[in-house]
C-alpha cells in the first residue's frame, strides 16, 4: 500500500495478553506496521487467551476505560481521533463504556468513525459471549458503528436469520445495514456457493457487494479476526473503499495464517510474517457480485 498521507489515529478498546495474540495483542501491531498511529485501551489485562483453558490477570470495568478515556481527553487530543476500534465485550458497563466514547470522540471529530468487531460466536462453538452481549451488540454497539465486521454466523444472530445462499446473505447485511453500519465486513463466509476448499469474505456497501475467495487453511488460532478487522478498518480509512480495503486485508491475513500453519504455531506469527500487512505474498481478485 501506499504510504499513510497524514497520521492517522485508531483509539482501540479491546483486550489485552501478555502472551500471544488476540485483541489489541493481535490489532495493535499490524495497524503501526502501516504507519497507523495507535492509542491501545485495555479491557482485560491476562496472561495468555483463555482458548488455554487456563490463564491469569484481572477484567477492567467500564470505569476503568473511561478513566483512560478521561486522561486523553485531558491532553486535548480526542479531536485528533479519526477512528474508535472495538472488539470483544467482557460485560455490558465495558460495552457502554465503549459506546460513550464513541460519542465523545465524534463530539470532538465530528468526521471520526466506529468500527466494531461484534463478537458473540461461532460455528461449532456458538455463542461464547456472557449473556446480554448478544443483545448489547444488536441494541447499542451495533447501531453505533459506521463499520461492522461479524463472522458468517454473528451476521446470522445479528440479522436475526439463517443464510445459506448468496441472495439471503446480502439481506441479512442490508438488515444489519439497517441497524446504523454503513460498511459490512462479512468474515468466514460458506455460502451454498462456496467451494469446500474455500472461504469467502464479502464487504458491503452503498447497495453494493465485493467478494474475496481465499484458499481455505487447516489452522485454527485465535486473533485472526481481530487483525482482520484493523487492517479492514485501516485500509478503509486510507481508501474509502470497501472494495480495496477487502483485497488488500484479505491478502494480508491469509498470508499471514498461510505462514501461521507452515509453522504449525498454535498462536498467529504476527510478528514474524509482518511484511505481509504491507506486501502480501498473495493477492485474490475482489469481485462484485
Amino acid at each position: 500500500m501506499a504510504p499513510w498521507r497524514l497520521v492517522v489515529n485508531v483509539l482501540s478498546i479491546q483486550s489485552h495478553v501478555a502472551y500471544g495474540h488476540v485483541g489489541n495483542s493481535s490489532a495493535v501491531f499490524p495497524l503501526q506496521r502501516l504507519g497507523v498511529e495507535v492509542w491501545p485501551v485495555h479491557t482485560v489485562q491476562f496472561s495468555n487467551h483463555t482458548g488455554y483453558g487456563a490463564w491469569t490477570g484481572r477484567v477492567f470495568d467500564g470505569q476503568a476505560v473511561e478513566e483512560v478515556v478521561d486522561g486523553i481527553a485531558d491532553r486535548g487530543v480526542l479531536g485528533t481521533a479519526d477512528a474508535v476500534l472495538s472488539g470483544y465485550l467482557g460485560s455490558a458497563d465495558i460495552g457502554h463504556a465503549v459506546v460513550g466514547t464513541v460519542g465523545r470522540v465524534r463530539a470532538a471529530n465530528p468526521d471520526a468513525v466506529y468500527c466494531c468487531d461484534p463478537v458473540i460466536g461461532d460455528v461449532g462453538r456458538g455463542v461464547f459471549v456472557r449473556p446480554g452481549i448478544e443483545e448489547l451488540m444488536r441494541e447499542v454497539a451495533v447501531p453505533a458503528a459506521d463499520l461492522v465486521t461479524p463472522n458468517h454466523y454473528e451476521l446470522d444472530l445479528l440479522a436475526q436469520m439463517t443464510t445459506r445462499s448468496l441472495g439471503s446473505v446480502k439481506d441479512a447485511v442490508a438488515a444489519v445495514q439497517g441497524l446504523g453500519p454503513r460498511v459490512v465486513l462479512t468474515t468466514s463466509l460458506v455460502a451454498e456457493d462456496t467451494p469446500e476448499d474455500s472461504v469467502d469474505l464479502l464487504a458491503s456497501e452503498g447497495g453494493r457487494h465485493f467478494r474475496v475467495r481465499t484458499p481455505r487453511l487447516s489452522v485454527s488460532v485465535n486473533g485472526a479476526g481481530d487483525a482482520i478487522a484493523a487492517l479492514f478498518l485501516a485500509h478503509w480509512l486510507d481508501t474509502r473503499s470497501a472494495g480495496e480495503a477487502l483485497g488488500r486485508a484479505a491478502a494480508s491475513v491469509w498470508g499471514l495464517l498461510r505462514r501461521t500453519e507452515e509453522a504449525g504455531s498454535r498462536e498467529i506469527l504476527l510478528v514474524a510474517a509482518q511484511e505481509e500487512f504491507v506486501s502480501p505474498s498473495r493477492a485474490f481478485p475482489v469481485e462484485e457480485v
